[in-house]
């Protein structure tokens, strides 16, 4: 028989994972920085140049790059440490799952990172730059462009998880296929009031994010009906 962490133990293993965890990305960040004007290149792309209005925002601009790359770099590392903590508090039978969840959780935010950056980045410049004219010219700051594109590609990688969320809570009895049918309408509203609150204040970024949450949703119920049937069957 295995035996319970108590609640100081949990917390005091939490705690661990935060900090290794927290050294990892400080360490991958300090790796990135050397990359940061290329990263800076690719960036750009969308926009074509960038000024800094302050002394020091271009070189915070750098530490932010860093930051955010060192985070994404981290990101498989840190996923891991997530769900060897949830593995603690799972049963025997729900622990096998642990590890597949991990590298699904990954996968789907590579996934959701990469379709903010490559996708919905472009077009979402592309839309707001288009109300520049002989009157208005556009001169977007680094530190501005770096959070907005920040906010697109970390709200993208996360909400890309939805259908792996859906998966394990079925697995380990919290939902059901048929109780996602019966949230429809709810979490309708609750993706757009996300969708507002995750992307700057303009309606295509949020109408962008709001139609891929509405997929993920629709992708979590049939991931739900899936491990239902899997466990239905004896799996």
């Amino acid at each position: 028989m295995e035996n319970k962490l108590s609640l100081v133990e949990h917390i005091g293993e939490l705690r661990g994972r935060v900090i290794e965890s927290v050294i990892f990305i400080i360490v991958a960040s300090g790796f990135v920085y050397a990359f940061t004007n290329c990263i800076i290149s690719v960036l750009i792309k969308p926009v074509g140049k960038l000024i800094f209005i302050a002394p020091g925002e271009a070189f915070i601009t750098h530490i932010n790059i860093a930051f955010l790359g060192g985070l994404f770099l981290s990101s498989p590392f840190v996923v891991y440490q997530i769900w060897k903590f949830i593995f603690a508090g799972l049963k025997p039978s729900e622990r096998k799952y642990a590890l597949i969840f991990g590298l699904l959780s990954f996968i789907f935010f590579i996934l959701g990172a990469g379709f903010g950056l490559f996708i919905i980045v472009p077009v979402g410049m592309k839309f707001l730059l288009g109300f520049a004219d002989d009157f208005v010219t556009p001169m977007i700051t680094m530190s501005k462009y770096v959070s907005f594109v920040g906010t697109l590609v970390l709200s993208f990688g996360l909400v890309f998880q939805l259908p792996i969320v859906s998966l394990f809570l079925t697995k380990i009895n919290l939902i059901s296929p048929k109780f996602l049918v019966s949230r429809r309408k709810q979490a309708i509203v609750f993706i757009f009031i996300a969708a507002a609150i995750l992307t700057p204040p303009d309606v295509i970024t949020q109408v962008l994010m709001a139609v891929p949450l509405l997929i993920l949703y629709e992708l979590g119920i049939i991931f739900s009906k899936f491990a239902k049937g899997k466990k239905q069957n004896g799996g």
